[in-house]
């Protein structure tokens, strides 16, 4: 099934895989990404009045937000980002171009897009980059040079460079004799069964660190694509690395697909793409509010909340793959609202967030889900860690009701900081085994209710100690 098309009640058994409760977030989230599927069933004229229901998520740390966000773009397969609302505060000074975060949402789309496309030509590409395997394994013999050849590349260099070409040398044709042919249906053949997979070869490839070099930030705000320019300026510089076949196969395939999709068609469909089911993820909202700091502060937050207030409304904003309209585009805020609350942000951008959810704190029940239920469960991840040292760890039932009953009693006698309070908990009761495991020559561990006591119970009771240690 494709992802955009599954019903709320998918998306929400897919979440609750790995998120412990939060029901009515995770029912918001599911009704407003089935909404996009809805959206693109309808014609035209309606698809362009129906806006998308912006989200607020509200809770304390440490109970959800940023996990349903990031769980979320795995499951629906749609362009997303996450940015910090915090990342743009103090415009002109130190912080970004709020539009920033469209062009990233439009690199993501990009990415995806070509990644299909070069999955579409997998087939193609892998049996061409196979040739030059062979070619490289087995070359053939090279004619020596001759002042002629040189001055007629030359030529051809100069006439490519007049008609806007980038101009490239010809590569003098090489002899294949008999043997050579014999030895390279040899090497193909042992190719075809993957025996040469670990054989070391020598490949040319495009310098990275010539891309990099026009990938300029500043630039790249301003939606111009520097990188792009200077490639139609300076020829591409090559280097060569020994690699494993594996390897230069896939660098090959990369190369062989570039040549083999249309940018252009890949750009145009990712800004569609981008437009239409796009999400952007802006969290720790609650620290841009006036409110969150009583200090000179205040324009610059305000200032922020209204830059952004104009690309949650919809607005077109310039990339270097071309233009793009936010209209469509869906947002998820979130935020603790610990010092602050939702009012304090400022009206117009309060309206932009129609749907209002609160998620709720986590009880001590919630802990043991957390520990045993998701499939990346904190005591599976342990356990799995453990056992590349070969020792097997079991926790019984009452270690993880205490740990749960401990780390819930922290969170209330110190700051709550929620769920991460396991991590910090788990870190410290496991430390010497962590720290023993490798030397040790124990097959089974159990850890039991006394051994979470023994490790963590009387740091916990100190309450001036566990506000350092835990």
């Amino acid at each position: 099934m494709d992802p955009i098309t599954k019903t709320p009640r998918e998306i929400v058994s897919l979440l609750d895989q790995y998120i412990i409760g939060q029901d009515a977030a995770k029912k918001s989230i599911a009704i407003a990404l089935r909404n996009r599927y809805r959206r693109m069933q309808l014609s035209k004229d309606m698809q362009e009045e129906i806006t998308p229901k912006n989200m607020l998520m509200i809770g304390p740390t440490g109970v959800g937000k940023t996990e349903l966000a990031r769980r979320l773009a795995k499951i629906v397969k749609a362009p997303f980002v996450k940015v910090e609302a915090t990342k743009f505060t103090e415009v002109g000074y130190v912080g970004g171009d709020v539009e920033s975060m469209v062009r990233n949402l439009v690199d993501v789309s990009v990415k995806m897009e070509k990644d299909n496309e070069f999955e579409n030509v997998r087939a193609e590409a892998t049996k061409r980059a196979n040739n030059r395997l062979v070619k490289l394994l087995v070359p053939g013999k090279k004619p020596k040079q001759n002042q002629q050849a040189d001055f007629s590349n030359l030529m051809n260099m100069f006439s490519q460079m007049q008609k806007g070409d980038m101009p490239t040398a010809e590569q003098p044709k090489e002899e294949v004799t008999d043997e050579v042919k014999n030895q390279r249906m040899s090497v193909s053949d042992q190719l075809a069964h993957g025996l040469l997979e670990n054989s070391e070869v020598e490949i040319e490839m495009d310098d990275p660190q010539q891309a990099m070099a026009g990938n300029n930030p500043m630039m790249n705000q301003m939606g111009i694509d520097l990188s792009s320019t200077l490639g139609q300026m300076m020829p591409k510089k090559r280097i060569k690395r020994t690699v494993p076949v594996s390897e230069a196969r896939e660098i090959l395939i990369q190369e062989e697909s570039e040549t083999l999709v249309n940018d252009a068609d890949i750009n145009h469909a990712a800004i569609e793409r981008a437009q239409n089911t796009g999400i952007i993820f802006i969290d720790e909202i609650d620290k841009i509010t006036s409110k969150s700091d009583k200090n000179s502060g205040e324009v610059s937050r305000e200032g922020v909340q209204r830059d952004i207030l104009p690309i949650v409304e919809g607005t077109q904003v310039q990339t270097k793959y071309g233009a793009i309209n936010t209209d469509h585009i869906l947002f998820i805020a979130a935020g603790a609202f610990a010092e602050s609350k939702p009012s304090d942000l400022i009206a117009e951008l309060q309206g932009r967030f129609p749907i209002r959810v609160e998620l709720d704190e986590l009880s001590q029940e919630d802990f043991v889900k957390i520990l045993t239920e998701p499939n990346n469960a904190l005591v599976k991840q342990y356990i799995a860690l453990i056992g590349t040292d070969n020792i097997k760890v079991t926790f019984t039932i009452e270690a993880i009701n205490r740990i749960a009953e401990l780390a819930y009693q922290l969170n209330h006698e110190n700051q709550n900081i929620g769920a991460r309070r396991l991590h910090t908990v788990l870190e410290k009761l496991l430390e010497d085994l962590l720290y023993e495991g490798p030397d040790m020559q124990m097959g089974d561990i159990t850890i039991t209710e006394s051994y979470v006591n023994d490790k963590i119970g009387n740091i916990v009771k100190n309450k001036d100690l566990s506000r350092y240690i835990l």
